[in-house]
Parts: C-alpha cells; sequence; structure tokens
C-alpha cells in the first residue's frame, strides 16, 4: 500500500465534521465528544493488523508487531482545546495512521512501531496539561490532580474514572516504555516563525523551560482624588514597571515573557492601587538562560519596589526544565524534511507538548514543525496549507524509516 497523504487530509476534514461545530473543535478530553473522536481512531485503526489497548492512564497505544522488540513511538493527542483548531494533535495522530498502514503493508517492519494517543495533553479542562504522558514518565503526582475541578464542579479524578482511568493506577502506564529506543512527533508549529521565513516544515530542537510566578506588589490604597503623587504607594506601578522589565529581559537572551493577568485591589478608579498581583511566565531552551532570566526579574522586582516604596513576594506557580532532544534525530529529522521540501529549518518549540515528558523518560525524541497559517492555534481559524499537510506525512513517514533503521543500527 503506498502512502497516501491525501487521505490523511481527508480524515482529518472528516474529523473535523464528526466532532466540531461552528466554535471550532471540540474534543475536550474525557467528554463524550473525545470518546466520539477516540472511537473514529479505533475504526481507522481496525483495518490494521494492530493490537489497541488503554493504559492505565488512558492513552492509547497501537501496537505493530516487528522483528525486534525494539519499539519506534509515534505520538499525538486527538483532545482539543474548547473551540480549537482542525489540527492540533490530531494531525500527528492520522498522519500516524497513515505511516502505519505504509509499515504493515510491507510486512512486518524490523522494529516493532507503536502509534499513541495521549490522554488529556491540552489541559483544556482541568487546567493539568500532559495528563497521560506526565504519568507514562512518571512525573504525575495522583493526590496532586486528583481534586482538580472543571467549571461545572466535576473532580478530573470522576471524570477519569467514567472514562475507564483508575488514578491511583495511571503510574502502572510508566511500563509503556520499555524497549522504547525513539520517539516521532509530527505537530503544526502554532507559531509564526515558518510562515515569516516561506519555509513548510523544520525540525524541532526541543521545547523550552518554563518559569511560572505570581507576583503580588503591595502599596497602600488610598483616596485618588485627596493623595498627591509624590504620597503614593501604588502597588500597580510596581506591575507596569516590572511588565516592561521582563519584556527586556527576555528579548535581551532571546527567549520569550508573557505578563498574562493582574489583579488589583480594590478595583476601583476612585483609589489608589493597594494590592496587585501578575502571572508571569518566562520561557527557553537553555536552562541556564532561563535561571538567568529567572534571577534578573526577581531583581528588577525588588529594585522596582523600593523605587516605587512598595513590597513584593514571589509565588511559584508552576516550573518545567526544557528538553532538548536528541541530537541524532534532528539531522534525521532535517534529512526527511529536506527529501521532501528541498530546505529544512531548526527551531525550538515554545509551547509544551508530550514529547517534553517521553524526553524527560530518557526516550530518544524529536518533533517536526509543518507551518501554520498566520501563526494561529488554539483557535477556530487555524490552519495549514493542505500541500504542507501532504508534505508533512511524507517528512512523517521518511524519518519513520530513517529512525527504524537507526534503531536498527544501535541495538
Amino acid at each position: 500500500m503506498a502512502l497516501s497523504p491525501q487521505r490523511t487530509i481527508a480524515e482529518l476534514k472528516e474529523l473535523r465534521a464528526l466532532t466540531g461545530n461552528a466554535d471550532g473543535a471540540q474534543r475536550v478530553a474525557f467528554t463524550p465528544t473525545w470518546a466520539k473522536a477516540r472511537q473514529f481512531l479505533r475504526e481507522k485503526l481496525s483495518t490494521l493488523p494492530v493490537e489497541v489497548k488503554q493504559d492505565p492512564a488512558g492513552n492509547l497505544w497501537a501496537t505493530l508487531k516487528g522483528k525486534s522488540d525494539r519499539k519506534m513511538l509515534i505520538g499525538g493527542h486527538i483532545d482539543s482545546v474548547p473551540n480549537g483548531g482542525w489540527l492540533d494533535g490530531c494531525l500527528n495522530l492520522l498522519a500516524g495512521v497513515e505511516v502505519l498502514r505504509r509499515i504493515a503493508a510491507e510486512g512486518p517492519p524490523p522494529v516493532t512501531v507503536r502509534l499513541v494517543d495521549w490522554a488529556d495533553e491540552e489541559g483544556a479542562r482541568f487546567g493539568r496539561s500532559l495528563f497521560g504522558s506526565s504519568a507514562v514518565s512518571g512525573a504525575l503526582v495522583p493526590d496532586e490532580v486528583r481534586n482538580l475541578k472543571d467549571k461545572e464542579g466535576t473532580l478530573l479524578v470522576d471524570a477519569a474514572k467514567a472514562r475507564g482511568i483508575d488514578l491511583d493506577h495511571a503510574l502502572d502506564a510508566r511500563s509503556e516504555l520499555k524497549n522504547a529506543a525513539a520517539y516521532l512527533e509530527l505537530h503544526i508549529e502554532q507559531g509564526p516563525v515558518l510562515e515569516s521565513r516561506n519555509e513548510a516544515m523544520g525540525a524541532v530542537l526541543g521545547t523550552f523551560g518554563v518559569e511560572r510566578h505570581a507576583i503580588t506588589f503591595t502599596g497602600q490604597a488610598a483616596h485618588s482624588g485627596s493623595t498627591p503623587m509624590a504620597h503614593r504607594r501604588d502597588a500597580l506601578g510596581g506591575v507596569s514597571k516590572l511588565h516592561l522589565a521582563v519584556r527586556e529581559i527576555a528579548v535581551n537572551h532571546g527567549g520569550v515573557c508573557t505578563v498574562g493577568s493582574v489583579v488589583t485591589k480594590p478595583g476601583i478608579v476612585t483609589a489608589v492601587v493597594g494590592e496587585a498581583e501578575m502571572t508571569l511566565d518566562q520561557r527557553h531552551l537553555d536552562a541556564n538562560v532561563l535561571a538567568t532570566m529567572h534571577h534578573e526579574a526577581r531583581e528588577a522586582s525588588e529594585r522596582i519596589a523600593k523605587e516605587e516604596k512598595i513590597d513584593v513576594a514571589w509565588r511559584k506557580i508552576w516550573q518545567i526544565q526544557p528538553f532538548p532532544f536528541h541530537p541524532q534525530l534532528i539531522d534525521l529529522a532535517d534529512e526527511a524534511i529536506k527529501e521532501v521540501c528541498g530546505v529544512s529549518f531548526r527551531l525550538p518549540s515554545g509551547p509544551l507538548h508530550d514529547a517534553a515528558e517521553v524526553c524527560r523518560a530518557g526516550v530518544p525524541t524529536v518533533m517536526l514543525f509543518v507551518q501554520s497559517l498566520k501563526g494561529i492555534s488554539h483557535n477556530k481559524i487555524e490552519d495549514t496549507k493542505e500541500e504542507h499537510i501532504a508534505m508533512s506525512v511524507q517528512a512523517l513517514d521518511r524519518l519513520a524509516t530513517k529512525t527504524m533503521k537507526w534503531i536498527e543500527r544501535i541495538v
């Protein structure tokens, strides 16, 4: 059976019609629509000589037995954010199904090939991203997530149970990485870099590390009419100055940062702000540089607090280290892209992906990015040219072939 990228495009459109509406994709994890999407995936796999099973963390695995027990994994996620795009996550899986079709048609492969649909990559419903892959890597702490609630008040532990997942046994899924020799993941870029360079695809260097904190400036609430400017201890002044400072820090170090929210108290126009809390997200591919960015942001906050005669306190929300991908697999990804597209470009991933957790577990990992139009994702207008989608399926297929040969050499 010859590889058919056009079949992948048709199946992506079929899934969009099945699980989306006028507002976009609705495949939020653990919901009935997510279950419908998973059944769609099972139906596509049913014609292949693969064993399909769900592991204790809710990840869905399709295994094509090879001549060796060494395993090449191809991964993605069929869940989406609410009102999401038609390609985020599911392109990875349906391209992977097409690669499985081509490999299976040629007889037993030299190594075992496994396709995995990771459970709740997005974290859109409960706020905990990479649920299934972090269980496999061992990074998931069940007691930290069991009481997370969605907007209706449903507990994560209960939503998972309804889909056959016992949270207390989720870490048993770690056994799924036994004999895993390589992990491949195709994804839309979700950013503007490839389009700005007029390039269809790129090889991903790794995923950014993240420092995420809540920073509270405390001053003194006072009447906005009777308090002279020189006598004010305006907490919002701290947020305003730090916002500009962290942007400059990011530019100076080649990273990115975001102040995502600001909450002020008392929050009325007739009062000087007595307390202001901001959230800060800093990212970089180099752990040492990320640490420097974080240190400089703290120093800036303390300097600004003195200038404004206010106090500052930091609270860590979340942190994850950078995960550089495997150098030899990056080279193979480059080769595969060049063979299909003529040129390739190496770039880091700002967004997190399940690939980061597989990399954390010590499995040689690489990702392929395909261009996103206007750099927009997590939105119903998310799109990629069909010719580029077709190229991405071909590149993943070539990378799979190269990776199987590479696994044979390293055994």
